[in-house]
């Protein structure tokens, strides 16, 4: 399998790397800021849902992945215990907020159970890597469905 490594300079790229990340497993103690460099970090386990969409029957995979931003100038959250560096959150959606002035704006990192970082940026500026290869997994998540 072909290792992922997408880049975002847009609204549109930044969906594309939303769709990539869903359902992706962060732990707490691997989000980082670096307010000196204007830069924001996380490693996450993400599932590779384009190998099990192609593959019916196939385990589930997930890929160790890198994503970063740049120019970021200030990260804020709600929701989330950056205490419990073991804690464990699931990475719903990635979503991007315009300031009145483009090409700024805020990018939210919307978390399960209510949480979310968002980050104020002078413009979207993502990158997103896959560290390594797959690996199989024992289960997928499961959304419910709008009744």
């Amino acid at each position: 399998m072909e290792l992922l490594k997408l880049a975002a300079v847009d609204e549109e790229d930044l969906r594309v790397i939303s769709a990539h990340m869903q359902d992706a497993l962060v732990r707490v103690g691997d989000i980082s800021w670096m307010p000196q460099k204007g830069r924001f970090v996380l490693l996450a386990n993400r599932y590779e849902w384009l190998s099990h969409m192609r593959a019916e029957g196939d385990a589930p995979r997930q890929a160790r992945t890198g994503l970063h931003f740049d120019g970021v100038l200030s990260v804020k959250s709600r929701n989330i215990r950056q205490d419990m560096k073991n804690g464990v959150l699931s990475l719903l959606a990635i979503a991007f907020i315009p300031h009145e002035n483009p090409p700024g704006g805020y990018i939210d990192l919307i978390f399960a159970g209510d949480g979310c970082i968002r980050l104020e940026v002078e413009c979207i500026e993502a990158w997103m890597e896959d560290l390594g290869e797959c690996w199989a997994v024992d289960c997928l998540p499961c959304h419910e469905k709008d009744s």
